[in-house]
Parts: C-alpha cells; sequence; structure tokens
C-alpha cells in the first residue's frame, strides 16, 4: 500500500448570489416601491477533524472541492439562501499550507475542530437599499461577490506519544502488537510498514499513551532515500523516542548510530526528546552484546514489561516539562 500522508488540492468557494431588482406590485399599487432582496452568501470550504481517518488516502483521486453558491435574490425583499459549505474530513495532525506562497494555515490536531480553507463570497445587495429621496425607483443591485479559490498542500504528521524507529526489519511492528494489542502486518522481510501503525499502551487503569510502529528507515532516509522524508515528519510530534535494533545485526552499534544521524540530520531538535535504546530479537543470541540498552524479545515476550515500565516513566516524565 502505498504512503498517503501528502496530498495537494484546489479548492473553491461559492459565488454570493446577485441581488434581485424588483418593485412592490399589487392590486390598486401599481408603482410601490423597490423591493430587490439580496442575494445568498457562497458556501466557504471548511475541512473538520476526523477522528476515525489515519491517512490522507481519500485524497488520492480526488483533487478538486466546491462549494455551493448562494441563490441570487427575490421580490419582496426575500433574500437568497446561503450555498451550502463543502466540509472535507481530515485525520488529526493535518497540516494546511497554502501551496503557492508555503504559509501554514491551519495545524489541525484536536477532533472535532474545523478550520475554513476558502471563504464564500458575500451576496449582493438588491435595489431596495439603493433607493433615496432623489431616486425613489433605483434600477441596480449588486452582484454577488466571488468565492476564494485556493491550492493547498495537505500534510500528515501522524499524533503518537512514542515513537519506534529503527531499520527495516527490526521487529518494531511485533514489539507494537505485544506492547499494545495493535494489528499490524508482520512479516520477515523488509519494508512490510509504508504507513505508521498505531497502538495504545495502557499506564494505568484509567490511562494510556499512543505508539506508533514507524516505517523503517535506511541511511540517506534524511535525504529522502527509501521514502525517508515521509517517514521522518511523523517522529516529529512524538514525545519519546524508542531506538529499535536487531540484537542479531553484525554490527547493531553502527545502525543505532546510523539512526540518530538521520534523525537529528532532518531535524536537529529531535535531540532533545527523551529516548530509550531497545535491542530486539535476543533470542537469536547467544549471549548478550556488550552495548548500553534494554534488550528484549518480541517473539517471545522477554524482556517487555520492564521495556513497558521503561516507556511509561519517560512519558510521565515528558509531561512535566509542557
Amino acid at each position: 500500500m502505498p504512503i498517503v500522508d501528502l496530498a495537494e488540492i484546489k479548492v473553491t468557494a461559492g459565488n454570493g448570489g446577485n441581488g434581485s431588482v424588483s418593485f412592490y406590485r399589487e392590486k390598486y399599487i401599481p408603482k410601490g416601491g423597490p423591493d430587490g432582496g439580496d442575494g445568498g452568501r457562497g458556501g466557504s470550504v471548511v475541512f473538520l477533524v476526523e477522528p476515525n481517518l489515519v491517512t490522507l488516502r481519500d485524497f488520492r483521486y480526488r483533487h478538486f472541492f466546491k462549494a455551493e453558491h448562494g441563490q441570487n435574490g427575490a421580490y419582496r425583499k426575500m433574500s437568497g439562501k446561503a450555498g451550502p459549505d463543502c466540509v472535507i474530513p481530515v485525520p488529526p495532525g493535518t497540516l494546511i499550507y497554502d501551496a503557492e506562497s508555503g504559509k501554514l494555515l491551519a495545524d489541525l490536531i484536536v477532533p472535532g475542530t474545523s478550520v475554513v480553507a476558502a471563504t464564500g463570497g458575500n451576496g449582493g445587495k438588491g435595489n431596495f437599499h439603493f433607493a433615496t429621496s432623489t431616486n425613489q425607483t433605483p434600477r441596480v443591485a449588486e452582484k454577488g461577490e466571488i468565492g476564494e479559490t485556493k491550492t493547498l498542500r495537505l500534510e500528515l504528521k501522524m499524533l503518537a506519544d512514542v515513537g519506534l524507529v529503527g531499520f527495516p526489519n527490526a521487529g518494531k511492528s511485533t514489539l507494537l502488537s505485544k506492547l499494545t494489542q495493535a494489528h499490524p502486518k508482520i512479516a520477515s522481510y523488509p519494508f512490510t510498514t509504508l504507513m505508521p501503525n498505531l497502538g495504545a499502551m495502557y499506564l494505568d487503569e484509567n490511562s494510556t499513551c499512543t505508539i506508533a510502529d514507524l516505517p523503517g528507515l535506511i541511511e540517506g532516509a534524511h535525504q529522502g532515500k527509501g521514502l525517508g522524508t515521509q517517514f521522518l515528519r511523523h517522529i516529529e510530534r512524538t514525545r519519546v523516542l524508542v531506538f529499535v535494533i536487531d540484537a542479531s545485526a553484525e554490527n547493531a552499534k553502527q545502525e543505532l548510530k546510523v539512526l540518530k544521524n538521520e534523525l537529528m540530520s532532518y531535524n536537529p531538535g529531535l535531540a532533545g526528546k527523551p529516548q530509550l535504546v531497545v535491542y530486539n530479537k535476543i533470542d537469536l543470541l547467544k549471549k548478550k552484546p556488550k552495548v548500553d540498552g534494554l534488550y528484549v524479545s518480541a517473539l517471545n515476550g522477554d524482556g517487555l514489561d520492564g521495556l513497558q515500565k521503561k516507556i511509561a516513566g519517560l512519558y510521565r516524565k515528558s509531561l512535566k516539562k509542557k
């Protein structure tokens, strides 16, 4: 499955309806005054944070969104109906940029919140607004305003408290499944994970923290190799980084060094996050390597209780730094 955490779309708000030119007419009142109503406001394009969405996949095949126009005004000062808004659901963690200027317009995090990305045009005024003492029968009315049109870039940075970072096939997905009861795709070949997987780990009876199994990184990831920059952006929001190293690798110590270098090259600010090094697959070793870190086997569960306690401690500590 391809990664879908970037999208470019065009949005157009509705035009306002035109004001009406009309004059009051009734039996015995052949020459009534102006009574043309106002046009309705055009619909706006609105983004809504939908908690059940986790990717921008819906934008792969649809790139244009348009709100409806407002209706024209009518006689007897009746205003036209406003055009319905075009509401676009997006997952939590979506950033919206103006594609032309690069300006960040919104960072959508809280489920249920919304933001107007393109504003509908105001309706035009009907002719009754233009009556004066010297012109009691105005035959003019305003046209409705044109709705805004924008080209937007959407970027998803997944919201997770803890990020599992490692080379492909380090066992991150298996580790996530054991820590959180999530069900990511697991196989014994690299790049099984092409989208971050999320799971919730219990801290106690009343609270949890969210753990993300991030797709495997390779050397040069910060330059885009192996879709690295698409993977790395999801790390930026995490509070705690857990480096998962294959303990059976030829040079596990070097793998850790490369991973840390990739993260710091991508964003030096990541260096300030609480970090934990975990050596997985110890069931494949005859003896533990002489390097610092926690040793676990996600496959048979060795060391997972200690790992959970360590992650919980780092997470709680990070909350105090708000």
